[in-house]
């Protein structure tokens, strides 16, 4: 797998809807230390909206052979590589987040878990987005065993679990932002997604259309970051 890096525009292969500038780097991820005191206020808050379009011709998806494993065979439907969704020249699973511009503002993270389920022997989303401290949940709808192996950097801690069919439930909050970060099945290793963790409520991923929306923006002028997992 390559690694990955954030962009600020990508303007080789993706093309964000407000322009393009030459790569620069991503400035670091860092998990803010202020006490959350930040509120919307929707009288005055702003939206980004946006397409990510995919530049070139899209690399064409690979069928996955799961006769390893019987039970994945019989969960139904072909099981396709995801590293890119493309429709339409639209780019899905991009990860889309504001990395400057909000100064000393500290929002609590919500209380309600983000759920990334192993169903048809693959993950579900592909590529999930939370904000620090807010939980990731890890379901297992599958009939066959699977296992969540997150490999994080940047101070946050390592999940390696093996969850039965049908069952299996765990939830990791995460301690520090982080991009693209990991999860693996070492049962199957075809299964992988992606988690991004934002400092802040402000961030977004690309549907399957390539839009995305992020609500909320208090007015000011911002940084916005997206990053893929190629």
């Amino acid at each position: 797998m390559k690694s990955t890096r954030p962009l600020l525009l990508i303007c080789t292969a993706l093309l964000v809807t407000t322009g393009c500038r030459k790569p620069e780097p991503a400035p670091a991820t860092t998990t803010a230390v202020t006490k959350p005191n930040a509120t919307i206020d929707w009288n005055t808050a702003g939206t980004i909206t946006g397409t990510i379009h995919y530049a070139k011709k899209a690399p064409p998806r690979v069928e996955i052979d799961m006769g390893q494993d019987p039970a994945c065979a019989l969960t139904g439907g072909t099981n396709l590589t995801e590293q890119y969704l493309v429709r339409n020249g639209k780019l899905q699973n991009v990860f889309l987040s504001i990395t400057d511009g909000l100064g000393n503002k500290a929002y609590a993270a919500p209380t309600t878990s983000v759920n990334l389920d192993q169903k048809g022997c693959r993950f579900t989303p592909h590529v999930i987005g939370v904000m620090v401290g807010q939980p990731v949940r890890y379901t297992n709808s599958d009939p066959t065993m699977h296992n969540v192996h997150t490999t994080p950097d940047n101070g946050n801690a390592e999940v390696n679990i093996a969850q039965p069919p049908m069952a299996g439930t765990l939830e990791q909050a995460f301690k520090h932002s982080a991009t693209m970060l990991p999860v693996a099945c070492a049962n199957h290793p075809w299964m992988q997604a992606f988690i991004n963790i934002a400092p802040s409520p402000f961030y977004s991923v690309s549907n399957e259309n390539g839009h995305f929306e992020i609500h909320g923006l208090p007015p000011g002028v911002y940084t916005l970051t997206a990053t893929h997992e190629q």
